[in-house]
């Protein structure tokens, strides 16, 4: 592929009012058998956190981040973003990119780690939306994974810094690091780098802080009860760190790359719940959302894409 000509952000997407909430779940679950009453619940969810979710706002502070970043080097390369489940979607994105005459993106899948569910998947859309499009679509080059990049981590340290501010001094060094990502089938891990990338981001981040009290759990999952998937859980996590007296658990979500309804529901109502009953203060960093160091991550990538 000769020199790029565009960026292309891909993310997940989410609704962005009230009205968005329903249509996004059917969306998201279509071909999946997920009784009715769990979308429901899901959706309330979406309710309880101000009836949307910020990820579109975030993903679109990302891109605007990254074109200031890009133009600050005199590098004037458009930045669209393209959804797979909700507007803009991925072929609407690549329709317009088309529309301009733009032939050759350079994108970047904003998931911190591979498996099928958060790379391949996205992939597969943006050939269904090449599809949809027909002749003229731009082609697309991904870039590398990008778990391990350094601005990332410093992204991810400096909110799990942040949040140890937040924390009494004198309760600091107790502390109970738990980095989270989004649970998968264990089939799924097992066929991808998804637990190895986990764990080395989250050993990067530990060791730029200089923290030796910390683990890894999962969160979010879904699926049938009987089906394997990734553990331990971030609730039998609390569990288990409260029987040993912890009495402060900082949470960094750093498989999630945006606040989103699995931060600020499953983590900030949930897990924050389950912890005040077991006589923890759990305290949470933020995602890498449009943190300078993330931005610049993205920066880096595109310069890496460019001319290659």
């Amino acid at each position: 592929m000769s020199t790029v000509d565009s960026v292309l952000l891909i993310a997940f997407g989410g609704p962005e009012k009230p009205e968005d909430i329903r249509p996004f779940l059917q969306i998201v679950t279509a071909g999946r058998p997920i009784p009715p009453e769990r979308i429901e619940e899901v959706a309330h969810h979406y309710e309880l956190i101000g009836g949307r979710s910020p990820l579109n706002e975030l993903t679109f502070k990302q891109a605007k981040g990254l074109r200031r970043a890009l133009k600050r080097e005199g590098l004037s390369v458009p930045v669209y973003v393209g959804m797979r489940n909700w507007h803009p979607f991925l072929h609407e994105t690549l329709a317009a990119m088309r529309e301009v005459g733009l032939r050759r993106a350079f994108a970047i899948i904003l998931s911190a780690f591979q498996t099928e569910a958060s790379w391949q998947r996205y992939m597969v859309d943006v050939v269904i939306a090449f599809r949809k499009v027909g002749a003229g679509v731009p082609e697309v080059r991904y870039a590398p994974p990008w778990f391990d990049h350094p601005r990332f981590i410093e992204a991810v340290a400096e909110r799990v810094r942040a949040a140890l501010g937040h924390v009494p001094p004198e309760r600091r060094a107790e502390t109970r690091l738990i980095f989270t990502a989004h649970s998968v089938p264990t089939a799924m891990a097992d066929a991808s780098p998804y637990v190895e990338q986990f764990w080395a981001a989250s050993h990067a981040v530990a060791g730029r802080l200089d923290l030796r009290r910390w683990s890894v759990a999962y969160q979010s999952r879904s699926g049938a009860p009987g089906d394997p998937w990734l553990e331990p859980d971030i609730a039998d996590m609390l569990r288990d760190v409260a029987k040993v007296g912890a009495r402060d658990v900082l949470v960094a979500p750093i498989g999630f790359v945006c606040d989103h309804v699995e931060v600020l529901y499953d983590l900030d109502v949930e897990a924050r719940r389950l912890a005040t009953a077991l006589g923890i203060r759990l305290h949470r960093a933020g995602a890498a959302n449009d943190h300078p160091a993330f931005i610049e991550m993205l920066a880096d990538l595109v310069r890496g894409g460019l001319g290659a």
